[in-house]
């Protein structure tokens, strides 16, 4: 099957957005590639694409158990047979999965670096054709980055022991030019593709705040994000438990996540965020690098991260559908001393303590010094994010708290959402849309969600529910038109979607 049937049929969508096509040619005519591309650009399609023509099994190296799960679950409903490989599973669980993976029933199978180089991982491998090795945040292997993990430094040597080298694609979302260095060196990538279609995430709106309290600060955005999803970061283990129970006495709903929690509570507050059984999320660094909601809306930063790179990915949660999204970090000098008693101790977070060193420790106080610029900035926040990664722009975004005047980084005084927006993206899908029908389809849509036993956005996106709305479907064959509408979706739900519309219409007389 061409490339250009597997995207209609299998994902649902008739182009590719931009950036894609040149890492997708890149892979299937077998060269590595570096793909640094921003959150919410399709990263996973470059290489879930490729791996769907291509005749081996692709193997995608990933981080967090959260993002695999997620991926997975995403391709299992659009009917690719996709499998993870990682500590979440029972010894049970895993050795199934093994032997499916060895009986060559798995097309994606999603793995954490540490297990590469294990002997029933290559037992498993063993007379398989990989075709692809897919590296998803490909940052982790840098030590000069801010997500260093040890696991991605046995890559390399995995691929160097596969009978026939297969292309390698690295991919992430924030990297320096020494980070993306160290990418291609570490990874021994050859001659590879570069893609770089830029940081800018022009649906997201940066804002730092000064407030006198912080928690009434707070208390005040999230009445303004009232009824939408979102995530509240802070540093520390304690703030978190403070700050959600704070919004619990509120009445707001909210988790909490962080790494002092047992595994089942972490893992039971993450499902009640993906399945919207919570609005809002409070946690520290350990949640959300892959989280893959689409439908998160706001990212709060109830303290000052330690550098660009973490403030940019966790802000980067927001608004991955595209649609509008709002970044909001209140700021403090305080922040400034508990970050450097952080890195003093050799942590990233408080969830993680491992022993200083000198070297480390002097590239940590270098970015925390630039995040400490950028909060105590008076030119655009946009500008300065893009000029930190080494990407031009324009001087003025128009739709950052400097360029629209609420609240100077000196000042105390703040302007919550009073100013009018210059510089707002416009929503996925344009042209007139029933509101009263987008709910409609919400509603059925959180029904089957709930009878799949998978979050809603899984099911479908709220940008795809809003092209429903527009171009009103009447039977299957037009639903296939619908973006993100794919044959394996169409035929396990559009019955039933087709026929909320046609009861709609019926209602309307028309």
């Amino acid at each position: 099957m061409q490339p250009s049937e597997v995207l209609q049929t299998v994902f649902g969508y008739n182009t590719l957005r931009p950036g894609q096509q040149p890492v997708v040619d890149a892979i299937l005519s077998g060269r590595d590639v570096l793909a640094v591309m921003p959150t919410g650009a399709g990263k996973s399609l470059c290489y879930q694409l490729p791996a769907l023509c291509l005749p081996g099994i692709t193997l995608v190296v990933s981080p967090l158990i959260s993002l695999m799960r997620d991926q997975v679950m995403a391709l299992v409903q659009q009917g690719v047979a996709a499998a993870f490989l990682n500590s979440s599973l029972t010894p049970g669980q895993y050795a199934k999965a093994t032997a499916n993976m060895a009986a060559g029933k798995y097309k994606i199978i999603y793995v954490a670096p540490e297990r590469l180089l294990t002997p029933r991982f290559q037992a498993a491998l063993a007379g398989l054709e990989v075709s692809l090795v897919a590296v998803d945040e490909a940052h982790c292997v840098s030590q000069w980055g801010q997500d260093f993990r040890p696991g991605y430094l046995q890559i390399a040597p995995f691929i160097a022991g596969l009978p026939t080298r297969p292309p390698v694609a690295a991919f992430t979302a924030t990297a320096t030019p020494a980070v993306r260095q160290d990418i291609a060196a570490l990874l021994q990538l050859d001659d590879p593709h570069i893609e770089m279609t830029g940081f800018d995430r022009p649906n997201l709106r940066f804002r730092v705040i000064r407030p006198q309290n912080r928690n009434a600060a707070l208390l005040r955005l999230l009445e303004e994000f009232d009824g939408q999803s979102g995530i509240v970061y802070c540093m520390t283990r304690k703030a978190v438990d403070a700050v959600c129970e704070l919004l619990e006495r509120k009445g707001i709903s909210a988790a909490k996540y962080h790494a002092g929690m047992e595994d089942d509570a972490r893992r039971a507050a993450q499902e009640d965020f993906l399945f919207d059984r919570v609005r809002v999320m409070v946690a520290t660094n350990a949640f959300g690098m892959g989280i893959d909601k689409s439908d998160v809306r706001f990212v709060i930063h109830y303290n000052m991260p330690l550098d660009l790179e973490s403030y940019y990915q966790e802000a980067g949660r927001a608004g991955r559908d595209g649609e509008p999204g709002q970044c909001v970090l209140l700021y403090s000098g305080q922040d400034v001393r508990t970050a450097q008693f952080l890195i003093d101790k050799g942590a990233e977070s408080a969830d993680d303590a491992p022993p200083p060193d000198p070297v480390l420790k002097q590239r940590a106080e270098e970015r925390l010094r630039r995040m400490t610029f950028y909060c105590n900035s008076r030119r655009c926040l946009r500008a300065e994010l893009m000029r930190y990664f080494g990407q031009p722009c324009a001087p003025q975004c128009g739709n950052c708290s400097v360029c629209l005047g609420e609240g100077s980084a000196a000042g105390e005084a703040v302007n919550f959402g009073g100013a009018a927006v210059r510089r707002q993206a416009k929503p996925l899908a344009e042209g007139p849309m029933d509101s009263g029908l987008f709910e409609r389809l919400k509603k059925k849509r959180a029904e089957l969600a709930r009878r799949q036993g998978v979050p809603a956005f899984v099911v479908f996106t709220d940008a795809t529910l809003r092209q429903m709305c527009i171009q009103a479907p009447a039977d299957r064959a037009a639903l296939l038109q619908v973006s993100g509408v794919g044959e394996a979706k169409a035929r396990r739900y559009g019955d039933e979607m087709l026929e909320v519309i046609r009861a709609w219409k019926e209602e309307q007389g028309s």
